[in-house]
């Protein structure tokens, strides 16, 4: 099981970092949202549990409780800008809809 991150998200990620001085990586977990069923939640991981699985690619840490690994295997966490709107995008081969605002998606 796996989550990847784009260079472009990890420089973001170390960035946001290191503005705010403390934190261990990003928390990437899902809760029951939106049209589609489930949301990504972004947080910041202040420390990493036993039940967390911790995945590190371009010198930045994503932090991921084992029990959402289920929806988020196999997720490709990218930082984008489209015109004047920046954020982080979320590529997941195991979603099989979203809503057309990109904010949920399904399993």
């Amino acid at each position: 099981m796996a989550v990847t991150v784009t260079e472009n998200a990890a420089t973001q990620i170390a960035r946001q970092l290191e503005r705010r001085g403390r934190g261990v990586g990003l928390r990437l977990s899902v809760k029951q949202a939106g049209c589609s069923g489930y949301a990504y939640v972004v947080d910041y991981a202040e420390e990493i549990t036993a039940d967390d699985s911790v995945f590190e690619q371009h010198g930045v840490k994503i932090v991921v409780k084992t029990t959402d690994l289920a929806y988020l295997d196999g997720v490709e966490v990218d930082y984008a800008r489209e015109g004047l709107n920046d954020a982080f995008r979320f590529h997941n081969p195991k979603a099989t809809a979203s809503c057309g605002c990109g904010e949920s998606f399904a399993v």
